[in-house]
């Protein structure tokens, strides 16, 4: 009896190191989402953990990824050879990622930490955007370094670590790593190390994070490059949707994910000399709604104090102020969570963005109000930045009256505002304006009807 529960036991183990409970994902059949392998839709709601890996111990891993899992996000963007010295201090069990620096000699016990955060989102339910490697290691430029690939190596690592990870599902490749590629040898050491990974893995997806405002197919456009990933920066003045709507110009159809934009509680423009005070949730809000609404596939939160898992003991990072457990609890994350269950709500892979429904004066500055239509022409959704009025031209609806609601951003709960007839255009007015009072418009045919009541709770 005892043998035969150890072998259950053994395959208990097997299987969830494998991580087979969760779907491998796949590009949808209109190259503009995710789906899971039964095709149903997919909702990237990423968290930024750079330093996961590097930094914490199991028990902390454990305490970070169950915050994310409870606040419902479903991917956790991570690197193995990390930004902050990641090759030469060791992690938190005293453990380098590299022999001697050699990208083709792994260490073993670094590389089993890596393995227990894999199968511990998998139990979560997160998939892990894993970074084989931060760009200072093949373009240093202002990082720690060293630079350690070249196209040989590059191509070797690939491999193993691939070979290493093929059979967990819940898995997605990130090549690059804040880094533009600007030179011959630089797109050598990242081609070879798609083709390394490619050479093992042809099932899991793959991208490449890009340098601030930049997307991956300014540099790329690869067989290999399942889908777009931009890094918008951490600005107010950044025009998230530009990037969705410029990528969606290409000829070669991707989804397209924000993978770093406004950082909550980071300074605003932090490398500027002149001080513009600092990116908040209201941010992120902002920086989330024009991504998703402009046709993101999906969008990755992030937070100064959080990347870098700041703890008073450490040296902070761009005036990192917070320790990173307490910043778990700053208001952004959660308000995350309640913009995918209200786009889950909605028909949102099916939603294209029209501004010709927009009737109100709307300057494409910090109040710029964004809107979609869904293919069917029966629910219009239309963000308000700070507030402003949103007059919106009804007779786009297929239905001779709508309901309207507003969707509150900062609690996730919604208000019914009426029902109107579609043949003039109605102006919507929240009840606050200014910054952090953003609200979302949500109009359905009559006929159209979603259950908001669990959101209300």
């Amino acid at each position: 009896m005892k043998q035969t529960l150890l072998i259950f036991v053994s395959i208990l183990i097997t299987h969830i190191s494998c991580g087979q409970e969760l779907a491998l994902l796949k590009i949808s059949n209109d190259s503009s989402y995710f789906v899971t392998e039964d095709n149903k839709p997919f909702f990237w709601l990423g968290g930024t953990a750079w330093e996961l890996i590097h930094r914490l111990d199991r028990e902390q891993v454990d305490q970070y990824l169950t915050d994310r899992a409870n606040k419902g996000f479903t991917v956790i963007q991570t690197v193995i050879l990390a930004e902050l010295d990641g090759l030469n201090t060791p992690n938190a069990y005293g453990e380098k990622p590299l022999l001697n620096n050699n990208p083709t000699k792994l260490n073993d016990q670094y590389f089993k930490h890596v393995d227990y955060v894999l199968n511990k989102a998998n139990e979560l339910g997160l998939y892990i955007a894993l970074l084989p490697s931060w760009g200072d290691k093949f373009n240093k430029k202002w990082g720690a370094g060293p630079e350690i690939f070249n196209p040989e190596n590059a191509t070797v690592y690939g491999e193993l670590i691939a070979r290493r990870y093929l059979n967990y599902n819940n898995l997605i490749w990130i090549l690059g790593g804040d880094r533009a590629l600007e030179n011959e040898n630089h797109y050598k050491i990242i081609r070879a190390m798609a083709e390394g990974i490619r050479e093992v893995d042809n099932k899991h997806l793959m991208s490449f994070h890009p340098v601030g405002g930049k997307k991956a197919t300014d540099f790329l456009n690869d067989h290999w490059l399942d889908f777009d990933m931009f890094q918008s920066g951490h600005s107010r003045t950044a025009r998230e949707y530009s990037y969705v709507t410029d990528s969606r110009k290409s000829s070669a159809m991707r989804p397209i994910i924000n993978g770093e934009a406004r950082y909550e509680n980071i300074p605003d423009r932090f490398w500027e000399e002149k001080s513009h005070g600092w990116l908040d949730d209201a941010d992120v809000r902002i920086s989330a709604y024009w991504s998703v609404i402009a046709g993101a596939a999906g969008y990755t939160y992030g937070c100064n104090d959080i990347w870098q898992m700041y703890d008073i003991s450490k040296i902070p990072i761009i005036n990192a102020r917070t320790d990173w457990q307490a910043a778990l609890q700053l208001p952004g994350s959660s308000q995350m969570g309640y913009m995918r269950y209200i786009f889950e709500k909605l028909p949102w892979q099916k939603m294209n963005l029209n501004q010709n429904l927009v009737l109100n004066s709307n300057p494409e500055d910090e109040s710029y109000i964004l809107c979609a239509i869904d293919s069917d022409k029966q629910v219009v959704v239309a963000y308000s930045p700070i507030g402003n009025p949103i007059k919106i031209d009804l007779s786009k609806i297929d239905s001779n009256r709508i309901n309207a609601y507003w969707f509150n951003p900062r609690s996730g709960r919604t208000k019914y505002i009426g029902d109107f007839e579609t043949i003039k255009p109605q102006e919507f007015k929240p009840w606050a304006s200014g910054w952090g009072s953003d609200f979302l418009l949500i109009l359905t045919a009559e006929s159209y009807k979603i259950n908001f009541s669990d959101l209300n709770k």
